[in-house]
């Protein structure tokens, strides 16, 4: 049974991870519809709400992009239903062209966009921060401070959107998401609603009458949509989600949100500034709740304002203020702007201690450099160090292997234009440093396409493109499709493993099964590409003669495009995961590891954590645990002095 309908009792308590409080509060509001693409660290919400959807009359689905699950939410809205849409930072910008028109038109039944954000950039290549579109934009952000409030605040969501007819933002972080605490839950809904899309009302009437944006539609929109912002302000001034803790006139006013509330509320205690500090937690950060704001800002004369982040809330705090200076006094404001508060990073406990320390001319910490020092020298050689690997047995080791070999053998200075996804990682030695380029998904191809072009100007490297099937389907069919009509000079490699691996192997539109687990048809990627009107070939990159020669065929076929697709399923999925192909041996007799002319090829470069190299007996062994069987790093050693035996099936 699933955590989030474990209780359908009022009142019980329940340990949950961040994104199961949130999903359960989704459940709480009575949500219908749950559309998102996956994205750490927001992935476990649609898997929680997808598990109980049969259980929970629920539709869930893997949309091939965030801009599709924005609109497939949306629709279930204009049909009076109740829709959640959930990404990760970065899919807010794939979003972003519709959400722009989604805000200006509003919305009917309660619609929620949940963005979880990586500030740190733990499981991301950027600290990307969506808040912005929320002002830019003009439709309501709010942010949980906890894990109960990571539930209350969902199931407030919806009402909120219904009460101004318009998207809500929830904005949770990784320490938020993955973190666990106690959530107390309340009931669960059995009611049913019918889905009706009414169109034939007036043209204006935003709840019976067609769904559009167009031109000179705006301002009587716009309009519409700022009355809704004004009747959120109202609910904001008294909402419970805002709440002060400490002394009627604090020395120093701390102002916050989401995961950092958390933060400041440790690092007062810990220094027992109870007395001195003021904590004002925002759960409702845009718009600013001015008349609350200006009463806390009225008592004190410093202001700390402490958020994940960019200084969104700082620097809007800021031009509230500067609009009320009259009435609330002179203020000196310290964050990010005057780095009381660190610029990049994410937060912690010991950083607003620091920033505590600092303003209040407090004494050191007694954690002080000298101490880190010592224990760093202490514990040197004592933790092993964990560069970037590929799993054992993963097919992208041998991929970049194979298409790191070609491009030497070439001789021409070729290149690779990188996506985002497990396989990011070839910029790395585990992937033999094969990709020189790596920006958002999709990206890959797009450069490409366009380092394609450059024959004209003198460039004479082959061009290839690496993604993933999952990504494929997201945003690399357009790049594609611009690389094929314009007759760009490039080979896209699709590194198709069986499932969208970085993020928990959710299914994409090339897998068989929906986010309920039901079946779906999948979609070809060859027979798509082949549709395009490009050659296609497709190749096993465990098998290295064939696909070594099918990549040189590529490489030498210049002129258009080509597109080959490297197919053999991910380590970790279902489909491999527990089961060996080949019993792996290493020969002694034929091992001379550090003699051997390789020079430990299979331990020093192919770097597969299934070999290991024995220091005392000068030999490269296989480790049983850890090994998976596939049989690659055989073909890697140039002495065949590692054996495979075909396992039996039992």
């Amino acid at each position: 049974m699933s955590i989030i309908t474990s209780s359908k009792n009022k009142g019980e308590r329940l340990l949950m991870m961040g994104n199961e409080a949130i999903a359960r509060g989704a459940l709480e509001a009575g949500v219908n519809v749950v559309a998102a693409y996956p994205g750490t660290p927001s992935s476990e919400i649609p898997k929680a709400l997808g598990d109980v959807a049969d259980e929970m009359g629920l539709y869930v689905e893997w949309s091939t992009n965030e801009k599709v699950s924005l609109e497939v939410a949306a629709a279930a809205s204009y049909s009076g239903l109740r829709a959640l849409c959930a990404m990760k930072q970065v899919g807010v910008n794939v979003a972003s062209d519709f959400l722009l028109h989604l805000a200006e038109y509003g919305s009917r039944g309660g619609l929620v966009l949940v963005t979880c954000e990586d500030p740190g950039s733990l499981s991301s290549t950027n600290e990307g921060d969506s808040r912005p579109y929320s002002k830019m934009m003009e439709f309501p952000l709010i942010e949980p401070g906890d894990f109960q409030e990571a539930k209350e605040m969902t199931r407030w969501a919806f009402e909120l959107s219904e009460t101004i007819n318009n998207v809500v933002m929830l904005r949770s972080v990784t320490r938020m998401s993955h973190a666990s605490g106690n959530v107390v839950v309340g009931d669960l809904p059995q009611t049913r609603v019918k889905a009706d899309f009414q169109y034939s009302g007036g043209f204006f009437d935003q709840m019976t009458g067609p769904v559009m944006t167009l031109p000179g539609t705006a301002p009587v929109q716009r309009l519409r949509q700022q009355e809704g912002l004004e009747r959120a302000i109202a609910c904001f001034e008294k909402s419970p989600f805002n709440t002060y803790a400490g002394p009627d006139e604090p020395e120093l006013l701390v102002i916050t949100s989401s995961a950092a509330n958390l933060y400041c509320r440790e690092a007062i205690d810990n220094l027992r500034l109870q007395a001195r500090v003021g904590l004002l937690k925002l759960g409702t950060t845009w718009p600013l709740p001015p008349r609350l704001l200006e009463k806390y800002l009225t008592c004190t004369g410093r202001v700390l304002i402490v958020e994940e982040g960019t200084p969104f809330m700082e620097d809007n705090i800021k031009a509230l203020f500067a609009q009320r200076a009259e009435a609330i006094g002179p203020t000196r404001f310290h964050g990010r702007a005057d780095k009381s508060i660190p610029l990049v990073d994410e937060l912690n406990p010991d950083r607003v201690m620091t920033a505590l320390v600092k303003i209040l001319d407090l004494p050191a910490l007694d954690v002080n450099a000298d101490y880190r020092s010592r224990i760093a020298t202490e514990l040197d050689g004592c933790i092993p160090g964990r560069p970037m690997a590929f799993c054992p047995g993963c097919p992208h080791r041998a991929s970049f292997w194979l298409l790191h070999e070609a491009i030497k053998l070439d001789n021409r200075r070729g290149f690779i234009a990188g996506d985002i996804g497990c396989y990011v990682m070839a910029v790395s030695d585990c992937g033999f440093q094969a990709v020189k380029t790596c920006a958002a998904m999709g990206s890959g191809i797009g450069m490409a396409s366009g380092f394609g072009q450059l024959q004209r100007f003198g460039m004479d490297q082959p061009v290839m493109a690496v993604c993933g099937d999952s990504t494929f389907f997201h945003t690399a069919m357009p790049g594609l499709v611009n690389a094929i009509h314009n007759q760009a000079d490039v080979v896209m490699v699709i590194l198709d493993n069986s499932g969208t691996a970085m993020t928990g192997f959710q299914p994409h539109p090339g897998i068989p099964i929906g986010a309920d687990g039901k079946p779906l048809p999948a979609l070809d990627i060859p027979a798509i590409c082949r549709a395009m009107g490009v050659r296609v070939e497709i190749a096993d990159p465990f098998k290295f003669n064939q696909a070594r020669q099918t990549i040189a065929d590529l490489l030498d076929d210049s002129g258009g495009v080509r597109v080959l697709v490297l197919r053999q399923a991910c380590a970790l999925s279902p489909t491999r995961k527990g089961k060996k192909s080949w019993k792996v041996t290493v020969d002694p007799d034929k091992c001379m590891a550090e003699s051997c002319g390789c020079n430990r090829l299979c331990t020093r470069i192919f770097k597969c954590p299934g070999l290991t190299w024995d220091s005392e007996e000068k030999q490269t062994r296989i480790d049983e645990f850890v090994c998976v069987g596939c049989g690659v790093c055989a073909q890697v050693c140039p002495h065949n002095a590692i054996t495979i035996e075909k396992v039996e099936k039992a």
